[in-house]
């Protein structure tokens, strides 16, 4: 059976040569603005100038190829330069789209999370600053350079428009190219909903070099094609005589110290319940036993009083 196989030299995101050991090499990774990061209440901003994404070019022609390679830590997809992000402070043009992911017995994979929930995987649409810089390569390190949109997967039912993407897992080995389709239909449908901060790569070298934008509604594949996601590829060499799939592709959550996330809509409490929930409860009952035994206790030192004639 064909994989996809690595043609680049290899990165880890876990042990001896993990993530944690990423700075010693890479000292950005060591440093500040680092993605990504929890959104959580305490850094969220409503910010009522943060308008809908305007894509431009997005649907391509199914006549025009993508290329499908592995880059050694994901699976990437080659994007044309007639894509473009319309409405930030600067026309940012496509470079590529690539997925992070979990494993097969744990599919908690994104990179960002919300109250500390972990999504099944993460899309990332990198794009880069046209109009300063001629391509992605001269605009990596610059702190204006990038600007990313991020995209939360959840399991749900099968996602047509990811097929398109997944299918050609187990048919190409090495790289290969397949039809455009709109890469819009990857988006979640309400694109006027998101987080914005300014952040990091969240691999080596770890430029802080990306404004992120991170839909606040996750999509939806199903099970059998996060499966294929979390299976189909390898870290390795083609040659290697012991392949190592190629799971856990995600980088930890970052320090978000005296920063704030923008975000474009108005938080509600449900959203950001997912840690909060239970201990409210729970505090609630302390409070109301509290109050009982008060009220217990107070009843008794009125009888004792009345006893001793007090």
């Amino acid at each position: 059976q064909q994989r996809l196989i690595n043609l680049f030299p290899l990165l880890t995101f876990s042990g001896p040569d993990g993530e944690k050991t990423w700075p010693k090499k890479y000292p950005y990774c060591g440093g500040v603005f680092q993605s990504p990061i929890d959104f959580h209440n305490d850094i969220l901003q409503y910010d009522s100038t943060l308008l809908p994404l305007e894509l431009e070019g997005y649907n391509v022609s199914s006549t025009d190829q993508f290329m499908l390679t592995n880059n050694g830590h994901s699976v990437r997809m080659s994007l044309l330069p007639t894509m473009h992000i319309r409405n930030l402070p600067f026309q940012y043009t496509a470079a590529q789209l690539h997925l992070h992911w979990g494993n097969r017995n744990r599919p908690e994979g994104s990179e960002h999370t919300i109250s500390g929930r972990h999504f099944a995987a993460e899309l990332h649409i990198v794009h880069y600053n046209s109009d300063k810089y001629p391509d992605v390569t001269t605009a990596i390190d610059k702190s204006d350079g990038l600007a990313v949109l991020a995209v939360l997967i959840e399991a749900g039912p099968l996602n047509p428009s990811y097929e398109k993407i997944f299918n050609h897992f187990q048919n190409v080995k090495y790289k290969g190219e397949f039809p455009g389709f709109d890469i819009q239909e990857l988006l979640p449908d309400r694109l006027d909903e998101y987080y914005r901060y300014e952040g990091s790569l969240t691999t080596p070298p770890c430029y802080p070099s990306v404004l992120w934008t991170v839909f606040r509604h996750p999509v939806k594949v199903s099970q059998e094609q996060l499966l294929a996601l979390e299976t189909a590829l390898y870290c390795t060499q083609a040659n290697d005589p012991t392949p190592l799939e190629m799971v856990n592709n995600f980088r930890h959550v970052q320090e978000f110290d005296e920063r704030l996330v923008s975000v474009s809509f108005h938080q509600d409490q449900q959203e950001f319940s997912h840690n909060t929930t239970f201990p409210k409860i729970i505090g609630s009952l302390f409070f109301f036993l509290f109050v009982a035994q008060w009220d217990q206790e107070s009843k008794s030192t009125q009888r004792l009083s009345f006893d001793l004639g007090e």
